[in-house]
C-alpha cells in the first residue's frame, strides 16, 4: 500500500489530493518554486522540497528535481495531478523505473493518447466518430478550423481560423504556447463546429479489465477555448448519453486504459457526437462528477494505483445537480488580461466543505489560495474552483451565482462578476448553451455594480476611512470626523476608481449625521443630492455641482438625468462598515482598507478604490501613444519596426505571460516611434514595449 505520496503540482490540485491522503493516513510531499514556498499547499504537507527558481521550466517540469524530491523525502508513490507533467508519458516510465509507485495510467497509455493524431487514427479505428483533420496547413481548403496543440489541454494552443491568410500565424503562435506551457510545439488542424457543445465522459479503468463510464459533464461554456463553467450531469437528449458513454469506454478499452481520464467530445447542433482528445489524467472539473455520484475520486486513483479493483463495474446514478466555476485573476474586460499582486482577502460565504464531499444542498470549495496569497506570473490563473451542489440545476444555479456576488475578493482583478451573470443569465437556464456563449452575450462582460451605485460605493469608502482614522486618534478620538466650529467646508477626499478620479465631498453636522454630500465628476450618475440628518429633518436642496441621483437602475446603466435625487441618511460609519438609508431602504456597505487601497462590497456589487494623495508627487510623464505592459512578462516576438505605419488593431508585438500569448495592438491608425523593447526580453509592470504616434 502507499505510505507516502509526492505530488508533483501546485496549488488547489496539490491541496486536493492531500486532503484524501489525510483520510486515508497516507504522509504527504509538496514539491515547490521560490514563487510558491509560501502557498498553501507547501504549508498542508507533511513535507516539501524545494525546486530552485520559478518558471515552470526550471521547477514543475524537471522530471529530474521532482525524483530527486522522492528519494529525499522516501516518498513511495507520485501524483501528477493536472497540468505540467501530468500527461508525459517519459516522466510516468521515470517514476515507475525508480521503483516507485505512479498514480495515474501507464506510460503506453499516456503516449498513445498524448499523441492526439495517433489518438484519433486508433480510437477511429474502435468506432469513435472523429472530425476531420489535417496535419498539413496547405491541404486545407475550408474554414473555419480549429488549431490544436497535440500535446497538453486545458485551452492552451489553440485557436480559430476563418481564413486562409490568417492560418501561418495561428499555427507559429499555436505552436509557441504549446511549447511553453507543455514543452512540445506540435500542432494539428481540424474542423471547427459552431454552436457547438463541449461535452465529456469520466471514465476509470483498474489492472482488472473494468473500464466504467462515471457520466457526463457539460463544460460548454469557455473563454479562450478554456473551461470556466462545468456541471454534471450534463442535459442530453435521451439518446446522446448512451451513445457517449459506450464510445467513451470503448477508447478506454483500446488502450488498456487504468486510472481517471477523461474522454471529451463536441456534440453538434443536429446531435452527432465527435471525439475532440482523451485527457489522461484528473481534470479540474472533477468535482462536479464526485458530488453527483458520492465518489472520491482521488481515492479510487489510489485504489486502482495499488492494484485494487473499482468499488463498481457501472455508471452509478446521478444525484442531484453540481455546477462548478473556475475563479481566475483576470479581467474579462480586458479581453481577459490576467492579473497579479497580493490577494488581501478571499472570502467566500459558507462554504460547507473544502475538497470533500457535501451532506447536503451548499457550497464546496477547491482553492489554492487564502488570505495573503500572491498570485504570480508564472503559472495559471485559476485561484479557486467554487461548486455548488442541490436537487436541481436551477437551485445549483442561483445558490453558486448568490455566493460569489457575496464573496469578497480584495487585491487583483478576478472574473467573478461575469460568472455570476452567466449562472443568472435566461439562457444558461434554459440550457442554451455552447462553445460560443460568451462571443453571442456581450452583455455578461458588464460588471454586477451599477453605474449609478458608485457614488454610493465611494461615500462609503471616505466614510469608512474617516472612522478609521478617527479610531486611530490618540486624541479625541470621539470627536466627529472634520469636525469644525464654524462648519463651512467639507471634507474632500479623492479616488481612482472604475473609470477615471472620483472626488467625494462630504459634511457632518455635530451630531456626526450626514449634513451634505456630493461626487464628482460623473461616476456614474453625477453628483449627488444630500441627504438629511438623523434627527428627520426634511432633505436638503441638492448640492451645486449637480443632482443626478444615487440610486442606479438595475442594469449596468447610469440612472436617468431627470430621476428625482434620493434621500440618504448616514445610519453608521465604522473603519470596516457603513449603513446608509437610501430613500428609505438601508444599504450596508463593507470597507477593507490595505494602506491606500479601499475595497468595499455592497448589495448591488463590488468596487476597488485607490484614495489619491491630497499633494501628489511629480512623476515622469509618459510620451503621448506609449503602450505600456499590462503585467510583467517577456516579449516573445515583436512585428513591427520604428517607422512603419500600422492601422488600429494591427499586431505591433507579442508578450508571454501567466502561460499564454498576449497581443499588443495599435490603439490607432499611426506611426511607430519608439520601440524599447526586444524580442527575449522580460518586461514589469508599466514599461513602455512601444510608441505610437498617430496620424
Amino acid at each position: 500500500m502507499i505510505r507516502k505520496l509526492l505530488v508533483a503540482n501546485r496549488g488547489e490540485i496539490a491541496r486536493r489530493v492531500f486532503a484524501t491522503c489525510r483520510t486515508l493516513g497516507v504522509e504527504t510531499v509538496a514539491v515547490h518554486s521560490d514563487a510558491d514556498a509560501d502557498a498553501p499547499f507547501v504549508a498542508e504537507a507533511d513535507h516539501a522540497v524545494r525546486l530552485p527558481g520559478n518558471a515552470p521550466a526550471e521547477t514543475y517540469l524537471r522530471i529530474d528535481l521532482i525524483l530527486d524530491a522522492a528519494r529525499r523525502t522516501g516518498a513511495d508513490a507520485v501524483h501528477p495531478g493536472y497540468g505540467f507533467l501530468a500527461e508525459n508519458a517519459e516522466f510516468a516510465a521515470a517514476v515507475t523505473d525508480a521503483g516507485l509507485t505512479w498514480v495515474g495510467p501507464p506510460a503506453k497509455a499516456i503516449a498513445a493518447m498524448g499523441d492526439k493524431m495517433a489518438a484519433k487514427a486508433l480510437l477511429a479505428e474502435a468506432g469513435v466518430p472523429m472530425l476531420p483533420t489535417w496535419t498539413d496547413a496547405d491541404e486545407i481548403t475550408d474554414f473555419p478550423v480549429l488549431v490544436k496543440a497535440s500535446a497538453g489541454g486545458g485551452g492552451r494552443g489553440m485557436r480559430v481560423v476563418r481564413d486562409a491568410a490568417a492560418l501561418a500565424e495561428a499555427v507559429a503562435s499555436a505552436r509557441r504556447e504549446a511549447a511553453g506551457a507543455f514543452g512540445d510545439g506540435t500542432v494539428f488542424v481540424e474542423r471547427y463546429v459552431e454552436r457547438g457543445r463541449h461535452v465529456e465522459v469520466q471514465i476509470f479503468g483498474d489492472t482488472h479489465g473494468t473500464v466504467a463510464a462515471l457520466g457526463v459533464r457539460d463544460c460548454s461554456i469557455q473563454r479562450r477555448h478554456q473551461k470556466i463553467v462545468e456541471e454534471a450531469p450534463g442535459i442530453l437528449p435521451d439518446e446522446v448519453r448512451p451513445a457517449l458513454h459506450e464510445a467513451a469506454v470503448a477508447a478506454g478499452r483500446a488502450v488498456d486504459y487504468v486510472g481517471a481520464g477523461t474522454v471529451e467530445f463536441l456534440l453538434a447542433p443536429d446531435g452527432e457526437i465527435y471525439f475532440l482528445e482523451m485527457n489522461t489524467r484528473l481534470q479540474v472539473e472533477h468535482p462536479v462528477t464526485e458530488l453527483t455520484t458520492g465518489l472520491d475520486l482521488v481515492r479510487l486513483q489510489l485504489i486502482v494505483a495499488e492494484g485494487g479493483s473499482l468499488p463498481l463495474a457501472a455508471t452509478p446514478p446521478a444525484q442531484g445537480h453540481a455546477i462548478e466555476v473556475r475563479l481566475c485573476a483576470e479581467d474579462p474586460a480586458q479581453g481577459y488580461r490576467p492579473a497579479t499582486g497580493t490577494l488581501h482577502r478571499f472570502a467566500l460565504p459558507g462554504p460547507a466543505a473544502e475538497f470533500g464531499p457535501l451532506a447536503g444542498p451548499g457550497l464546496r470549495l477547491d482553492s489554492g489560495v487564502v488570505d495573503g496569497s500572491v498570485v504570480s506570473v508564472h503559472y495559471d490563473s485559476m485561484l479557486a474552483k467554487v461548486i455548488a451542489w442541490a436537487p436541481t440545476r436551477a437551485e445549483a444555479a442561483r445558490a453558486l451565482a448568490g455566493a460569489l456576488a457575496r464573496a469578497e475578493l480584495h487585491g487583483v482583478a478576478t472574473n467573478r462578476d461575469l460568472l455570476v451573470r452567466v449562472l443568472r443569465s435566461p439562457e444558461f437556464g434554459a440550457v442554451e448553451i455552447d462553445t460560443g456563449f460568451l462571443d453571442r452575450h456581450p452583455e455578461v462582460f458588464a460588471p454586477l455594480l451599477p453605474a449609478g451605485q458608485l457614488p454610493l460605493v465611494a461615500l462609503a469608502a471616505a466614510l469608512a476611512t474617516a472612522a478609521a482614522r478617527r479610531a486611530d486618534a490618540p486624541v479625541l478620538a470621539g470627536i466627529p470626523s472634520g469636525w469644525r466650529n464654524v462648519p463651512a467646508f467639507p471634507q474632500v477626499t479623492r479616488y481612482a476608481g472604475p473609470g477615471g478620479e472620483i472626488e467625494v465631498r462630504y459634511r457632518l453636522d455635530r451630531s456626526g449625521g450626514l449634513a451634505e454630500w456630493s461626487v464628482s465628476p460623473d461616476a456614474g450618475s453625477a453628483a449627488l443630492a444630500d441627504g438629511p440628518t438623523p434627527d428627520g429633518a426634511p432633505p436638503a436642496r441638492p448640492t451645486p455641482d449637480g443632482a443626478a441621483p444615487a440610486d442606479g437602475p438595475t442594469s449596468n446603466e447610469a440612472a436617468p438625468a431627470d430621476a428625482p435625487p434620493p434621500a440618504v441618511i448616514l445610519v453608521g460609519a465604522y473603519p470596516d462598515r457603513v449603513v446608509l438609508d437610501v430613500d428609505g431602504v438601508r444599504r450596508a456597505y463593507r470597507v477593507h482598507r490595505v494602506s491606500s487601497d479601499v475595497f468595499v462590497d455592497g448589495p448591488d456589487g463590488a468596487a476597488s478604490l485607490a484614495e489619491l494623495p491630497r499633494f501628489p508627487e511629480p512623476t515622469a510623464e509618459l510620451a503621448a501613444g506609449s503602450l505600456v505592459a499590462p503585467l510583467p512578462g517577456a516579449v516573445t516576438r515583436v512585428h513591427v519596426e520604428v517607422g512603419q505605419r500600422v492601422a488600429a488593431g494591427d499586431l505591433l508585438l507579442t508578450l508571454e505571460a501567466m502561460k499564454l500569448e498576449h497581443p499588443v495592438l495599435a490603439p490607432a491608425d499611426g506611426v511607430v516611434a519608439e520601440l524599447p523593447v526586444a524580442a527575449g526580453g522580460q518586461v514589469d509592470t508599466g514599461a513602455v514595449l512601444a510608441v505610437v504616434n498617430p496620424e
